[in-house]
């Protein structure tokens, strides 16, 4: 089983209600970015981009906690930076926990092994390890020899410590699906708790701005990619619902969703999305009063928009979708792994 019954009926029930609430958006996961450091300096992504002054910033368990409330989202996803460098990641771990929060903390896993003695197992709390592929793929993604092994001992450590764990993959072009398929078939192999998986978005401050995809890239990859699991052939374990991969195949046509995944981070409340550099409010409801949302999205014609198919912004989307009717079986299947 991916997705856990108990975080598929919380989501679930908490949309139906924000729906009686006749309330048109509404966040489903916050993005809780406590600090922008990181120990590596991997080429697609931008947050280490960001002036020293920044970097050495941190927000206290105490504003993320106001952030989790404020906002309401019953899932927190804790990426960074890395947040196993943060010195309070553990209380605020332990705060969102209390708060009954879904929680992924993404982390690269360099310090995942040395870190878990600060943590305990729950059904609220996962770890979500960054892989972008087998060894020598995932250590060029990154730039650093040995992270891998050091992913891989982590996510075996954490498992034998009773810990949720998953991992997280961004697939960027001239990946090569078989390459994907054998990387699949191996993390079936440590017993995760499932496989998340998203296209990559150019950040406008990633140093590779080369290797993102396109739309119609997306797509055609994806197609080939997942052919093998649409088929039946391979039961691979993705934590997601399946509508959002039947978004990227192409079988699907949804509209962004930013507000789904709103980013909190030591700038504030980030608008539109995390993957845009267009500013911050100081609170979560002038981000969802002020912001311009019809902007946004492949529909607007906005050309930063135009080919982003991340999971940010579109998960939110088959999330709402798998409520409709004719879509409940198929989403079903991701909690019972039909």
């Amino acid at each position: 089983m991916a997705v856990q019954l108990k975080q598929a009926l919380s989501v679930g029930t908490y949309i139906i209600s924000q729906r009686f609430k006749g309330r048109k958006r509404f966040p489903l996961v916050l993005m809780l970015e406590p600090l922008f450091r990181c120990n590596l300096a991997c080429s697609g992504c931008g947050k280490i981009q960001h002036p020293t002054d920044i970097l050495a910033r941190n927000l206290t368990p105490e504003e993320c906690f106001k952030a989790v409330e404020e906002c309401g989202a019953p899932v927190v996803s804790i990426p960074g930076g890395e947040p196993l460098l943060h010195p309070q990641i553990d209380e605020i771990v332990k705060g969102l926990v209390e708060r009954k929060k879904f929680v992924y903390l993404c982390t690269n896993a360099i310090l995942l092994e040395k870190s878990l003695h600060k943590f305990e197992p729950s059904p609220y709390f996962c770890f979500s390890v960054h892989l972008d592929g087998l060894r020598e793929h995932h250590d060029k993604c990154v730039d650093r020899p040995g992270v891998f092994d050091k992913a891989i001992a982590g996510i075996k450590a954490a498992k034998a410590k009773g810990f949720r764990v998953t991992t997280n993959t961004t697939v960027f072009e001239g990946t090569d699906p078989k390459e994907m398929h054998e990387f699949f078939d191996f993390l079936e192999t440590l017993g995760t708790d499932g496989m998340m998986i998203s296209p990559g978005y150019s950040y406008e401050w990633a140093p590779d701005q080369e290797n993102f995809l396109k739309r119609e890239q997306t797509k055609a990859l994806f197609q080939k990619i997942l052919t093998p699991w649409k088929l039946g052939q391979k039961k691979w374990n993705f934590n997601h619902n399946p509508l959002f991969l039947d978004f990227l195949v192409g079988d699907k046509d949804y509209e962004c969703t930013p507000w789904g995944s709103p980013s909190y981070s030591v700038l504030g409340w980030q608008k539109p999305c995390y993957l845009l550099n267009e500013g911050h409010y100081k609170t979560f409801d002038e981000l969802m009063e002020k912001t311009e949302w019809e902007n946004y999205g492949q529909a607007s014609g906005n050309p930063k928009c135009a080919d982003c198919m991340v999971h940010c912004g579109y998960e939110p989307s088959a999330a709402v979708d798998a409520l409709n009717p004719a879509n409940m079986g198929r989403a079903l299947g991701s909690v019972i792994g039909a």
